[in-house]
């Protein structure tokens, strides 16, 4: 009896089971990421030069597979229902750069934790998706609402073969006490000034003066904030959220 219930947890949970086992070689390749982590210029994409041949060799089919489960852990992550075990997971198995107080809610994807920057008391809505392959910088006091969508990344639409280009410059920057509204889409090479409000559903693609409010696609200022701001978030969340 015994036996037969042990067998049909490991059918249920085994990419849990897994996923505990990998924690310390995981933590090795990030603690190895954050130093050597040095941002690099990537030169511009030549549109006219085809793409290479995928390299079908056991070491490149290899670490293909162990680049993707570590993404499907990613993702995962986000999921566990325990904020303890996620924040210890982000902070000493991944690596994330996050400051006393500082919160990231259930269901939120982070994509190069190594170069995700996050302040004393900022917190990270539910369902956000955090792209810092380019490093996102994010200070304190922020508060990142729902599904906020943070990009450093993205595909040429001039070259025909549609790749990715990625460059130093294209790292996001959110100031002191910034308040993103949920559903907003903040694409790359963009800096947030301190104090700023982003209004929900906006799609932010230049920066953003500090004390200014911005709605709209693209985003563009409808007013001012009040500049004397005090308030502190206590670092106090939702047990399981």
């Amino acid at each position: 009896m015994a036996i037969t219930i042990t067998l049909i947890c490991i059918l249920l949970f085994w990419k849990w089971i897994v996923f505990v086992f990998m924690l310390i070689p995981i933590r090795m390749i990030k603690k190895r990421e954050r130093h050597n982590m040095k941002v690099t210029n990537h030169s511009k994409t030549n549109i006219n030069k085809e793409p290479q041949q995928k390299n079908t060799s056991l070491k490149s089919v290899a670490r293909r597979y162990i680049l993707g489960y570590i993404r499907f852990i990613d993702i995962n992550i986000g999921r566990i229902p325990s904020h303890t075990i996620r924040d210890m997971i982000y902070r000493h198995i991944f690596m994330v750069d996050m400051e006393e107080r500082a919160i990231i809610y259930y269901g939120a994807e982070i994509r190069c934790h190594s170069r995700l920057k996050i302040g004393k008391g900022s917190i990270i809505g539910d369902k956000s998706i955090l792209d810092a392959r380019n490093g996102i910088c994010i200070g304190d006091n922020v508060n990142l609402s729902s599904n906020v969508s943070i990009y450093t990344e993205q595909h040429d639409h001039r070259d025909p073969y549609f790749r990715s280009t990625s460059y130093s410059s294209f790292g996001v920057r959110i100031g002191n006490r910034v308040w993103i509204g949920p559903n907003v889409v903040i694409l790359h090479s963009v800096t947030i000034g301190e104090g700023a409000v982003i209004a929900a559903g906006a799609v932010v693609t230049k920066d953003v003066e500090p004390f200014a409010i911005v709605a709209g696609i693209p985003a563009k200022k409808i007013g001012e904030r009040n500049k004397d701001l005090r308030y502190c978030f206590d670092g106090k969340y939702i047990p399981f959220y």
